[in-house]
């Protein structure tokens, strides 16, 4: 029997995304003799789940309705009771405010982390929100954030004391991720034919991502360079409430043709393999784990100025950054590319050492294990003074 102590990650629901996907890396990179996992969703999981391949990790869903959903905090309260875990560690805003039921469950050692804010609330200047927030400090042993931008607002704003805030950055798969050999051409992305001038994104569609910009912007490209027209095309993959929205607005914009919008996908290596630029639109971002992906294949990145992406993309060496929302400059950054394949190639290389130098996997998972060792520690040894946490 593995009695490791067990962590519950608690999270709004498990789906496809960039915080989604980097949370089950963790669970199935840890190693299971230091800690076990359990996934607790307020609302629900999809297929997604089946990504999590670590033997003995148990999802739950609370079903939470809109709104404040006493009941949710109540579920999860006995649900924390039965399990008896070590660590509750949640994640953004959507699960913040349940740090008391997990102190009223016993839970020793409590977490929140910051991994990006949502589309109606791209700057953090809800007020609601932030009071909610500095509420919630007090219950929580530890707030992070995953890019430098959102620690220093969570200090200044929020009003984390720095000793109990850091700096997790996120991490990739180098070897999952690999640029294409020397030499060899972009395989064609269905329905693409060969030779063509590919501008891709993945992530959910949503708003906080505003792929809408990113099509706006392609539309302005196909104007401006009508030698180019034949081959340039704009592939935006991934699942998410606004993915009719979008293939009408390619419709209306008179590109459909030319833009490829297949929903969910699970080849993605395979797919950035095959684009020539990626863009990151978004109008608010943590670290971008979708542009460290890119950049790990060997893609130039062009992002929004936004959170956590200019400390990713380096401007002018592995892409462009530009402001968010802006069609215009978005335009201007892909169009540069597409001009000129050299440049491509040598900013996609650029990004490639980037990644490997300063955002691992493994340098990741091994600063989530120190924070959790750390904390267990301190907390546990209060508790039961003959043993820590991480023996």
């Amino acid at each position: 029997m593995n009695d490791a102590p067990l962590i519950v990650h608690l999270i709004y629901r498990l789906d496809f995304g960039g915080l989604e996907n980097l949370l089950v890396e963790r669970i199935n990179r840890m190693d299971g003799a230091r800690y076990r996992h359990a996934v607790v969703c307020l609302t629900g999981y999809t297929d997604f789940a089946a990504k999590i391949t670590k033997p003995g990790v148990a999802l739950y869903a609370l079903d939470k309705q809109p709104g404040l959903s006493l009941a949710t905090h109540a579920a999860l309260w006995r649900l924390l009771r039965k399990l008896k875990p070590a660590i509750v560690h949640s994640y953004n805003l959507a699960a913040v405010e349940y740090a008391p039921a997990a102190l009223l469950a016993g839970v020793p050692v409590r977490i929140n982390g910051l991994h990006g804010r949502d589309a109606s609330d791209p700057t953090g200047s809800n007020r609601k929100h932030n009071m909610l927030r500095r509420l919630m400090v007090p219950f929580y042993d530890c707030c992070y954030a995953n890019s430098a931008d959102m620690l220093e607002w969570t200090r200044r704003v929020i009003g984390v004391a720095h000793d109990k805030s850091r700096l997790l950055s996120n991490g990739i798969d180098a070897e999952r991720f690999q640029p294409r050999a020397d030499g060899e051409a972009p395989a064609p992305l269905a329905p693409f034919g060969p030779g063509c001038i590919v501008i891709g994104t993945v992530g959910r569609t949503q708003a906080v991502k505003d792929q809408a910009s990113l099509i706006t912007a392609f539309a302005l490209l196909r104007e401006r360079l009508p030698e180019l027209r034949g081959v340039l095309r704009l592939a935006i993959v991934g699942d998410g409430p606004l993915l009719p929205a979008l293939r009408a607005q390619a419709e209306q914009a008179g590109v459909a043709d030319a833009v490829w919008l297949p929903g969910a996908r699970n080849d993605i290596p395979a797919i950035l393999r095959g684009l020539t630029v990626f863009a990151l639109p978004s109008i608010a971002e943590g670290t971008p784990g979708a542009a460290l992906e890119a950049m790990a294949s060997g893609l130039p990145v062009v992002g929004s100025r936004v959170g956590g992406v200019p400390e990713v993309v380096a401007d002018g060496v592995t892409g462009y950054v530009v402001p968010p929302s802006d069609p215009q400059a978005l335009a201007d950054a892909l169009q540069r590319y597409a001009q000129d394949p050299q440049l491509a190639a040598a900013h996609g290389a650029a990004g490639r050492q980037r990644v490997q130098q300063l955002y691992s996997m493994a340098a990741m998972v091994a600063g989530y294990l120190s924070l959790y060792d750390s904390l267990c520690e301190r907390k546990l040894k209060l508790r039961k003074p003959a043993k820590s946490c991480v023996e």
